[in-house]
């Protein structure tokens, strides 16, 4: 014998087709007798409905789909992980899916998750397209943006105000007794870069001290141990005793730097990062950091998004802005 269906269970129960998928989807009235007689005959024929099925008639999924520019960059996987464990407590599963940073294998995953019946999406990228917005538009699915660069800001997000983070540093900085804070930030306009500097500045004229500033070719530790020479220049002849940088990956190459030259942090020099990413607990001194909280960025986006699939009250009519902890480790004194 094959697998009961609808039609077995309303047989047995003695009512209709209709009132059997009433009382599965909880859609219209139906007596307490025909609903216990319902109930009584989908636990005789252990009846497990089409949930396929299901969603294409009633157009409900319980699925998300995620697109992720690449789950091996770190801050990513923690908000995928926010939004996964979150979106269970919803009864809501995800379909993820990898762009590597291709606008094109982007928009495949937009289409292709449109096909599966998601009844909303996530899109985690670092650089988004107004063409591909558009895309994302004409699904009619709801969707939120995770765009850490805050390129779109008619679209309302979960973001962090990176300008008074960076502000907050450096005053940290200058509370525990620098006179001097040099910046190394990279060479590139963006609007995360940008927001950096802004609050290293606004820190430095607000405590009536000069700015040093130095710039990067990359956000890589290669990068911070390139520019590891320029710095303890720098540092010598304005009597530096402080570098902010830009990120974890830049300051941990200048820490190395810093090691391979016999300059002793943070006894000669205090180093600070940005980011909290995992290696700045684990690498030696432990690194200073800006903490973002990552996976309640992703708990945040996807209970609103949620929200918005449901119709209720949506959480994003205007930006959630995430407060960041200083973690202060063994590379600053």
């Amino acid at each position: 014998m094959g697998q009961p269906t609808i039609k077995d269970v309303a047989k047995l129960a003695g009512v209709s087709i209709s009132t059997v998928s009433r009382v599965m989807n909880n859609s219209k009235p139906v007596s307490p007798e025909a609903r216990k007689k319902v109930l009584d005959a989908i636990e005789k024929l252990d009846f497990k409905p089409n949930e396929l099925a299901r969603s294409l008639v009633m157009r409900k999924s319980n699925l998300v789909g995620v697109i992720v520019e690449d789950i091996g960059i770190e801050y990513m996987a923690q908000l995928i992980r926010g939004i996964e464990e979150i979106g269970r407590v919803y009864k809501y599963d995800i379909l993820l899916s990898s762009s590597y940073g291709s606008e094109e294998a982007l928009n495949n995953s937009i289409a292709f998750l449109s096909t599966k019946q998601v009844e909303g999406l996530v899109v985690i990228t670092e650089n988004l397209s107004d063409d591909t917005l558009l895309k994302l538009r004409e699904t009619r699915i709801p969707f939120i943006l995770l765009d850490r660069y805050q390129s779109f800001k008619t679209i309302s997000s979960v973001k962090v105000d990176y300008a008074k983070e960076e502000y907050n540093l450096v005053k940290y900085l200058y509370d525990q007794g620098h006179e001097k804070v040099l910046f190394i930030n990279q060479d590139e306009d963006n609007a995360l870069n940008n927001a950096k500097l802004e609050g290293y500045k606004k820190a430095c004229e607000e405590n009536g001290k000069n700015t040093y500033i130095l710039n990067t070719e990359g956000r890589s530790s290669d990068d911070g141990y390139k520019i590891g020479k320029e710095t303890i220049k720098v540092c010598k002849e304005n009597d530096i005793s402080a570098v902010s940088c830009l990120d974890d990956e830049v300051a941990i190459g200048l820490i190395d730097y810093c090691t391979d030259n016999g300059i002793h942090v943070p006894k000669d020099l205090s180093v600070a990062g940005f980011g909290d990413s995992t290696i700045a607990s684990i690498y030696r001194p432990n690194l200073t950091s800006v903490e973002i909280p990552y996976y309640d960025v992703g708990a945040i986006a996807i209970r609103a998004l949620i929200k918005r699939i449901k119709k209720e009250e949506d959480i994003l009519h205007e930006d959630w802005i995430m407060d960041c902890t200083i973690k202060q480790r063994e590379s600053t004194l």
